[in-house]
C-alpha cells in the first residue's frame, strides 16, 4: 500500500451556531473516496478548535487530547467503506466557534502501526452558508480627492508645504559623517519593503537630493524643508534623521502611485515628533514560527510605521524559539511539533515534524537589523506559567512529589515553573545569562500572565514555601519567584518587563519594571495608579488575533471580542486618566498573538491596517481616520496578500 492512497481520504468540518430550540454543533465529517476499506485507525485533529477529554460526542470517543490537539476513535472494528463517510457531533466545545479560523486546520490518520497519514481538510464552514471566508488586507481606496496634498502615516505634528513637482523617480539623500547610517538604513528599508522601485538611487540616476543635517529636535524628531530643486532633513539623531526619510519616502511614494490625488512639494515645512515615547508591536513566535527574513521585514515596516520596539514573545506552552548553549534540549525538544514527540501538532501543524528556531547568529542579526532601524528588541521568556514545551525539555524542574493535575486557561496541564524548586532559579538565571548577550535592550520581559489560581496545589515543595510565608493560593508564590528574577535581571543592569499580572500577590519593584496591561483600559490605568510605569495594550482594542468584526467568515479570534481599524484607531489610551496615572504611561503596544495565523492571508488580514491605526495613536496627537483611511492603503503589508486576492 502506497502512501497517496491516502490522498483520497478528507477531512471537513462544520459548525452549526445554537438558535431557538437548537443546540450548537460542531461536525467532523471523514470521507472515504478512495476504493479501499479503512479500517484500524484512528483521527488527529489539530485545532485552534478544543475539544477535551471530556467532550459530549456522538459517533467517537476522545482518546487523549492536550490543548487543541485531540485524537479521536471510531468505535472497535469500525470499517470506512469506499464512498462513506464517518461522522463525529461534538455536542459541547471548550468556547464556541466563533469565527471560520477557530475550526479544525489539520486532520491526520494514525494507523495500527503507529504510523501517520496527513488528510486533504477543508476550512471549516458554517452551516447553511456558503459564503467566502475573508482573509488578505482590506484594501483602502485612495479617494480622488484625499483630504490632505501629500500621504504620510502617521501623521506629523505640523504638515505646511505648498507647490508641486513631478514625482522625482527616487531619493538621492545627501550625507558625510552627519545622516550616514541614517541613510543606510533608509536604504535598507526600502530595499526590504519595495523592492525594486528605486526608493533610493543616486543623483546620476534621477535620485532627488535630499540634505541631512543636524539640529533641534529631540531623540526622534525632524523637520523637512522643501523647495524645487532639493529637500533637506533636519534631526538630532541618527535615528530622527531615518524618521524624515520615511516620510519623505512616503511622500515620493504617494505622489508617484497616486500623482492625480497627491503632491510632491516644492516648499514649506514639516516639523514631526513623536507623542510617545513607546511604540511597539509584539509579536508571537512561540503559536507559529516566523522564519528570520519574515522578522526582519516585519521590523521594517515597524520603522516604516515608526513604531520603535518589537517585543519579541520567544517561548510559551507550544515551543521555545531561542538557542541556549546551556540546555541544548530547550530548542531539540521543544522548538518543535508532531505527531508521537514531546509536543504534539497544535494550533494546525501537522503530525510532520514542524518547527524552528533561531540560532544565536541569527539573533545577533535580526538585533542589530532593528537595531539600525531604530527599533528596540525586548525578548519575553514566558514565566512561571506558559511553561509546558520548557518542562518537557527540562522535567527536573518539576516537584517529583506533584501528585495532581492543574490546568491553564489554555488546557495545558501543570504547566508552571515551581517557584519552590530550587533548580529552577539555576536553570533560568543560566537562560538570563545567555539572552542578555544578545539583546541590548534595557529592557528583558519575563511574561507572569495567566498562571492558573490552583498551579501547583499539589506540590509539596510548594505546599511548605505557602506555609512558611503564610499565604495561599499561586499569586503570592508568583510574585516571590518574579522578585527573584527582577533582582537577577537588575544585577545585569536590566528593568524587568511583565504582564500586568506581575503586580498580584505583593507585585515587583517598580523602580524597576514597567508592566503591559492587556486586560481591560481601566486594568491599565489602576497600575499607573498603583505607581508601575504601563504600556497600554488591551486586548479588546489592540490583540491583532482578534477579528476584524463579527461577522462568522473573518478570520481571527474572539475571545476579547473584536476591533475593526475604526475602533482601534478611535481607542484613546489614557481616557479618564488623572495627570499622576499619565506620568505613568510609556505608550502603546499592538499584540499579534499567533494561533488563528492559520496562513499567510490570515495574517495579513489580522494585522494591517491595524498595526497602522495603532502606531498613529502613539505618533499623533492630531488624529482624524477619514485622513488615516485615504492613506493607509499606501502603507506595506508582510506578504503582500490583499482582500479579494
Amino acid at each position: 500500500m502506497v502512501a497517496d492512497w491516502y490522498d483520497g481520504v478528507t477531512l471537513a468540518t462544520e459548525w452549526r451556531p445554537a438558535a431557538e430550540g437548537v443546540a450548537s454543533r460542531y461536525r467532523l465529517m471523514l470521507t472515504n473516496d478512495t476504493g479501499e476499506a479503512l479500517r484500524d485507525f484512528r483521527l488527529g485533529i489539530s485545532g485552534p478548535a478544543r475539544i477535551s477529554d471530556d467532550a459530549e460526542l456522538v459517533g467517537a470517543k476522545v482518546v487523549t487530547q492536550l490543548s487543541n490537539f485531540c485524537e479521536l476513535a471510531p468505535e472497535r472494528g469500525f470499517v470506512l467503506a469506499p464512498g462513506a463517510r464517518w461522522t463525529i457531533d461534538v455536542l459541547k466545545l471548550d468556547y464556541p466557534i466563533r469565527h471560520g479560523t477557530d475550526g479544525a486546520a489539520t486532520g491526520f490518520l494514525i494507523l495500527a502501526d503507529g504510523t501517520t497519514r496527513s488528510l486533504r481538510t477543508v476550512p471549516t464552514r458554517r452551516e447553511g452558508s456558503d459564503a467566502v471566508r475573508k482573509k488578505g488586507t482590506a484594501i483602502y481606496e485612495v479617494p480622488e480627492h484625499p483630504p490632505v496634498p501629500v500621504s504620510i502615516v502617521p501623521w506629523p505634528q505640523d504638515v505646511a508645504v505648498s507647490g508641486r513637482r513631478t514625482a522625482p523617480a527616487g531619493l538621492a539623500p545627501i550625507s558625510s559623517a552627519v545622516g550616514k547610517s541614517a541613510a543606510a538604513a533608509f536604504g535598507k528599508l526600502t530595499e526590504k519593503l519595495f523592492p525594486g522601485e528605486g526608493l533610493v538611487r543616486p543623483a546620476h540616476e534621477g535620485g532627488f537630493p535630499v540634505e541631512l543635517s543636524v539640529g533641534a529636535g529631540g531623540k526622534e524628531g525632524y523637520a523637512i524643508e522643501f523647495s524645487a530643486e532639493r529637500a533637506r532633513i533636519v534631526g538630532e539623531t541618527e535615528t530622527g534623521l531615518l524618521y524624515g526619510l520615511i516620510t519623505l519616502g512616503q511622500i515620493l511614494r504617494g505622489a508617484r502611485l497616486h500623482l492625480r490625488q497627491f503632491n510632491f512639494p516644492t516648499a514649506g515645512r514639516i516639523e514631526d515628533r513623536p507623542a510617545m515615547a513607546w511604540r511597539g508591536s509584539h509579536l508571537d513566535v512561540a503559536r507559529r514560527y516566523y522564519a528570520r527574513d519574515e522578522v526582519e521585514r516585519f521590523i521594517a515596516i515597524l520603522a516604516w510605521n515608526k513604531l520603535n520596539v518589537l517585543h519579541w514573545h520567544l517561548s510559551d506552552d507550544e515551543s521555545w524559539r531561542v538557542e541556549i548553549d546551556a540546555y541544548p534540549q530547550l530548542t531539540g525538544k521543544g522548538a518543535w511539533r508532531g505527531y508521537g514527540m514531546p509536543v504534539p501538532p497544535l494550533l494546525g501543524s501537522g503530525p510532520e515534524r514542524t518547527g524552528g528556531y533561531y540560532s544565536k547568529a541569527d539573533i545577533r542579526d535580526i538585533v542589530a537589523f532593528a537595531g539600525e532601524v531604530g527599533v528596540d528588541v525586548v525578548p519575553e521568556i514566558d514565566m512561571p506559567g506558559h511553561c509546558y514545551a520548557m518542562l518537557q525539555a527540562i522535567p527536573a524542574l518539576r516537584d517529583p512529589g506533584e501528585n495532581a493535575p492543574y490546568y491553564s486557561i489554555q488546557s495545558f496541564p501543570n504547566n508552571c515553573l515551581n517557584p519552590a524548586v530550587e533548580a529552577t532559579y539555576g536553570v533560568v538565571e543560566a537562560i538570563i545569562d545567555e539572552m542578555v548577550e544578545l539583546f541590548p535592550s534595557r529592557y528583558f520581559h519575563v511574561g507572569a500572565d495567566e498562571v492558573p489560581e490552583d498551579a501547583w496545589h499539589s506540590s509539596p515543595a510548594a505546599n511548605k514555601l505557602r506555609k512558611e510565608l503564610g499565604v495561599t493560593g499561586a499569586a503570592p508564590l508568583q510574585a516571590r519567584f518574579l522578585q527573584r528574577l527582577q533582582t537577577y535581571l537588575t544585577s545585569k543592569g536590566k528593568l524587568t518587563g511583565a504582564w500586568e499580572e506581575a503586580s498580584h500577590g505583593g507585585g515587583i519593584d517598580k523602580a524597576n519594571c514597567y508592566l503591559v496591561g492587556w486586560k481591560t483600559q481601566e486594568g491599565s490605568q489602576q497600575l499607573a495608579a498603583e505607581g508601575y510605569d504601563v504600556v497600554v495594550a488591551p486586548g479588546q482594542a489592540y490583540y491583532l488575533d482578534m477579528a476584524n468584526t463579527e461577522d462568522w467568515h473573518e478570520c481571527g479570534a474572539a475571545w476579547a471580542g473584536w476591533s475593526s481599524p475604526e475602533k482601534a484607531y478611535a481607542f484613546e489610551p489614557t481616557a479618564g486618566w488623572g495627570d499622576g496615572e499619565r506620568s505613568r504611561l510609556l505608550g502603546v503596544q499592538a499584540c499579534i498573538w499567533s494561533e488563528p495565523m492559520t496562513d499567510r492571508a490570515v495574517f495579513d488580514r489580522l494585522v494591517f491596517p491595524r498595526l497602522s491605526a495603532i502606531a498613529e495613536t502613539g505618533w499623533s496627537s492630531n488624529r482624524d481616520f477619514n485622513r488615516f483611511k485615504a492613506l493607509v492603503g499606501l502603507m506595506p503589508n508582510l506578504y503582500g496578500r490583499y482582500e479579494g486576492f
